[in-house]
């Protein structure tokens, strides 16, 4: 038994031709699908713009809960320039002034501290800043306070500790002061930035899922629409199951990695993008912080993950491997019973389920470090960006805020990384089941039919029909019916008899033109079905076939399926004919009682419902396909009893290999290797001694 392949990731064999088939049959989902991007693109770019925003309002902030160092040093500055360095010189036993910042400031504070109380008052100029007055006084308080700071550089930190020990003047020039206006400008700003962000993203997300969830609904359309237009020779080459796969789960794919993927693909790349631009305008040392702590980290994963690369495909196999093997012991189960072949299938099941506990083991292990690891990226770079930040607030070459957003880039550098793989998986996802969209939609269609202008009505048809030198072939080069000819009169019943692969199905797909005949012709009252079309052939006929089908419904819904104005007597008085009518009385529901295409019901009811199916159809053709071929031998007699009745008054056809439920038609033809080489009826056919007669007794052979 084949086992199912339980790898889920299927790739595209041609990625930028299936894209672009995608996007061509996107039609008139094209101007949607491009504004949705074009806001995921600037959704990103304000998203890597707010931090760099967020950055000025945090230094606003900041500059306005300490006091103005600047402030200070310019009063400083002016304070020097005022001094008269006449008394200073008179006391210094240096005659020159020193030019070096550092050395002037040493021997400033050396010459001032030896002058008198007097010296000392006459040694300032009183001077405005800012329209208040700084005196005499207040400008040798401020030197006494520097007198007790040995050296220069810890100014700043000490004023901030002993900022009520300086002179009211100079307190007031440099007291804390938020600047409301800048604040409400920048805060402003960052709040739009945010707004517009938040925007664009649920306006892209609004438009992504109208353009998805339309589009995957045009594309069951034209399916839909499609199925009907392909020839029968489609479905006997493919897998219902993989015609469903493409209806069903490539469409759902498709639907649902367009409506994440694609968009998230370009705000995040231009996100990634963005923040790294962003990052070097704001500070070109921290950037270069953040970006080689986060390669570190990426660079470790990486590894991390192509080494446990080989653990995920073992896992897949071997999950592939233990549920092919439960699904062949389940079914036979029985069979393992039978031979005692108990202990050999659980050694199996558990060979292969420690294998695959091994593969899950590493693999999960692998897989959940994952996300720790990523963690550790994150938290490294924000340490990074901290450690390196304060470095440099230190020695004046940034400020506070750019550590603040640095924090924020370091997370919009890392995550897009991992969203981006994520939607190029998504992408490749698309492609591969866009890509089998496409091959069904690209399939040969039935011939168009409408200049077909000839129709014939059902109760006006007689009922004879032609077969003119019949050749057909599924392939080109290897004909199946070679020259088929026979003619049928109306209200026959015609049986066609052979071994398997004979060509006896084959026939009456071609008489239904489910499949063109390659030469001949077939003539309905001597109109060729070439001139007709396959609806209203279709229209002439009732087929029962060997596999009965209903659906999901009521008996009712099931008996007139497709038809209408049909009242419930004449349903009962057909259910009657056909001998369905008490098994429908014992249900709850009669008529109304729900069935569905399963075993609560037996396969001889079924057959007797199709039956009465035909009935109500009441066509001029009847053709029965192995009808009986699933049934015991009593519920055939029921069933033949009913298809008796079907076929009374009707041209009938009847492909049956049980020869004992044909005797009585009036012409059989026993076709071998794609010709008819027998016709007449039973006994005649017996006393030739011929072909038909070795399938008749091979019937009775043990």
């Amino acid at each position: 038994m084949p086992r199912p392949n339980m790898n889920t990731t299927e790739k595209s064999k041609d990625f930028k031709g299936s894209m672009k088939k995608l996007y061509q049959s996107i039609g008139p989902f094209k101007k949607s699908l491009m504004i949705a991007l074009i806001l995921a693109l600037f959704s990103a770019i304000l998203s890597a713009i707010a931090p760099n925003k967020l950055a000025d309002v945090t230094d606003v902030i900041s500059d306005g809960i300490k006091p103005n160092t600047n402030e200070l040093q310019e009063i400083t500055k002016s304070m020097y320039q005022g001094m008269n360095m006449g008394i200073l010189l008179q006391n210094s036993s240096s005659p020159m002034i020193p030019t070096e910042e550092k050395e002037y400031q040493k021997w400033l504070m050396e010459n001032y501290k030896e002058l008198e109380n007097e010296q000392k008052e006459n040694l300032f100029q009183p001077f405005k800043r800012k329209g208040i007055l700084i005196s005499k006084t207040d400008q040798k308080e401020l030197m006494d306070i520097y007198l007790k700071i040995s050296t220069q550089d810890g100014l700043t930190e000490e004023m901030l500790n002993s900022l009520d020990s300086l002179p009211k003047s100079i307190q007031t020039l440099i007291e804390p002061k938020l600047n409301q206006n800048q604040l409400k400008k920048r805060s402003l700003i960052l709040a739009i930035i945010y707004l517009l962000g938040a925007l664009f993203g649920y306006v892209q997300q609004i438009i992504m899922a109208y353009v998805s969830n339309h589009y995957s609904r045009k594309l069951r359309k034209d399916i839909s629409k499609k199925i009907n237009q392909l020839p029968l020779r489609y479905f006997d080459s493919h897998e219902t199951g993989d015609v469903l796969s493409r209806v069903t789960n490539d469409v759902d794919s498709i639907g649902m990695n367009l409506n994440t993927s694609l968009a998230s693909l370009v705000s995040n790349t231009t996100l990634f993008l963005g923040s790294i631009v962003m990052m070097f305008v704001t500070n070109w040392i921290m950037a270069f912080t953040a970006i080689a702590s986060s390669v570190f980290g990426f660079i470790f994963s990486f590894l991390l993950l192509k080494k446990s690369q080989k653990y995920f495909v073992a896992r897949q196999e071997q999950l592939g491997k233990l549920n092919g093997h439960i699904e062949e012991i389940f079914s036979g189960h029985s069979v393992v019973k039978t031979y005692n072949g108990e202990k050999e299938a659980t050694h199996e099941f558990d060979k292969i389920n420690n294998q695959l506990f091994t593969s899950n083991r590493k693999s999960q292990f692998l897989s959940g470090i994952m996300q720790p690891i990523m963690g550790f990226i994150g938290n490294f770079g924000y340490v990074a960006v901290c450690v390196v930040g304060a470095i440099l607030v230190m020695n004046h070459y940034t400020t506070f805020g750019t550590i603040v957003a640095f924090m924020i880039y370091v997370r919009l550098f890392t995550n897009p990384l991992s969203q981006i793989a994520q939607s190029l998986t998504g992408l490749q996802a698309t492609a591969a089941a866009g890509e089998r969209i496409f091959e069904f939609m690209d399939e040969g269609e039935l011939s168009d039919e409408k200049n077909l202008t000839k129709k014939l009505i059902p109760d006006h048809v007689l009922g004879n029909i032609d077969f003119e030198k019949v050749k057909f072939g599924y392939e080109k080069d290897k004909t199946i019916i070679k020259n088929f000819t026979a003619s049928v009169k109306a209200g026959e019943k015609i049986a066609i008899v052979g071994p398997t692969g004979a060509g006896k199905t084959t026939m009456v797909n071609l008489l239904m033109k489910f499949y063109e005949i390659n030469e001949g012709d077939i003539k309905i009252d001597g109109v060729s079905i070439k001139e007709l079309t396959r609806e209203n052939i279709h229209d002439l006929f009732i087929m029962v076939l060997q596999d009965t089908w209903l659906f999901d419904g009521t008996i009712r819904e099931n008996i007139k399926y497709n038809k209408k104005n049909i009242s419930d007597e004449e349903l009962w008085k057909i259910c009657k004919v056909v001998g369905i009518d008490h098994f429908i009385k014992t249900l709850p529901g009669g008529l109304d009682s729900s069935v569905s295409d399963n075993e609560a019901i037996s396969k001889g009811q079924k057959q007797l419902l199709t039956i009465a199916r035909g009935m109500i159809e009441d066509a001029p053709f009847l053709i029965l396909d192995e009808a009986t071929s699933n049934v015991d031998t009593r519920t055939e007699e029921l069933v033949q009893k009913a298809m008796d009745k079907l076929m009374s008054g009707r041209t009938s056809f009847i492909i049956a290999h049980r020869l004992s439920t044909i005797k009585n038609a009036d012409l059989i033809l026993v076709m071998n290797d794609g010709n008819i080489i027998e016709q007449g009826k039973h006994e005649e056919l017996l006393k030739k001694n011929g072909f038909y007669t070795k399938l008749y007794n091979s019937q009775f052979q043990k």
